[in-house]
């Protein structure tokens, strides 16, 4: 690991968000677990728009995958209920994904889990919280 010390005030404070984030990725996979869901599946479900539903493809390159991987993913999720496949009104090749209202239920009920912001950054003040989400925000601007 890079000695803090010496370090750019960058490198140290990207050195503290791993180290913020990297338990994050147990609390996904117990999440995961707990709704007895892969964690790809959870991806998944994650990634799906619940108003508009997406298109196989496209849900292959929001989970970094390829469209075979994707096909078993969906397949799961499908004989569990939570997404129906149903054909694009422009290609009926195409294959969008919808969300069923379990898949919905679910999802939120997940996403309030997973999107709670970890112990550490509760335990910081309402002005600290504030002033890390706006330095936060400036770094996406252009």
């Amino acid at each position: 690991m890079t000695d803090l010390a010496t370090s750019s005030p960058a490198a140290e404070a990207w050195a503290l968000m791993q180290r913020l984030f990297g338990p994050q990725r147990k609390r996904f996979m117990a999440l995961a677990a707990e709704y007895e869901l892969s964690p790809p599946q959870l991806g998944a479900l994650k990634a799906l728009d619940p108003e508009h539903p997406v298109a196989m493809s496209e849900l292959a390159g929001i989970l970094g995958c390829d469209n075979s991987n994707v096909t078993g993913i969906v397949d799961r999720l499908e004989y569990r209920g939570l997404v129906e496949r149903r054909p694009a009104e422009h290609d009926r090749r195409v294959k969008l994904l919808a969300l069923t209202d379990q898949g919905r239920e679910l999802r939120r009920s997940i996403g309030d889990r997973l999107h709670a912001p970890p112990r550490e950054l509760e335990t910081l003040s309402q002005a600290d919280q504030r002033a890390l989400r706006d330095i936060l925000q400036r770094a996406f601007e252009d």
